[in-house]
């Protein structure tokens, strides 16, 4: 396991869930997530992303929502988890991301390539 993969690792684990509305999907959209999250997803053709682009959602978003739940970018994880990225149907876990996880996801971002999902 590479150290971004640690970090993944250890990122996931210290994001607290909570259970989403079913079939919602009000905070899916294109996102970007790091290689290392990308090839653990399905791979979708052009002619998929496309059309996703084209509805502004997420080429993973299936009709009854997140098609790759269980392996969902750190960035999708963090929806809701945050004041700063509210869930817009009021869900959220009983405690909220800690500040130093939250600024950790967020520097891992902005610190490693990011490809479109």
């Amino acid at each position: 396991m590479n150290n971004n993969q640690q970090i993944i690792a250890r990122l996931r684990e210290e994001i607290p869930t909570f259970e989403c509305v079913p079939g919602c999907h009000d905070c899916c959209g294109p996102v970007t997530t790091s290689s290392e999250e990308m090839s653990r997803l399905p791979i979708k053709t052009d002619a998929e992303h496309d059309a996703a682009l084209e509805n502004f959602d997420c080429v993973h978003l299936g009709p009854n929502g997140c098609e790759v739940y269980e392996e969902r970018p750190l960035i999708c994880r963090l929806f809701g988890t945050t004041p700063r990225m509210p869930c817009p149907n009021d869900r959220r876990p009983e405690v909220m991301i800690d500040a130093k996880t939250e600024r950790q996801v967020h520097n891992f971002i902005a610190t490693t390539r990011q490809i479109l999902v």
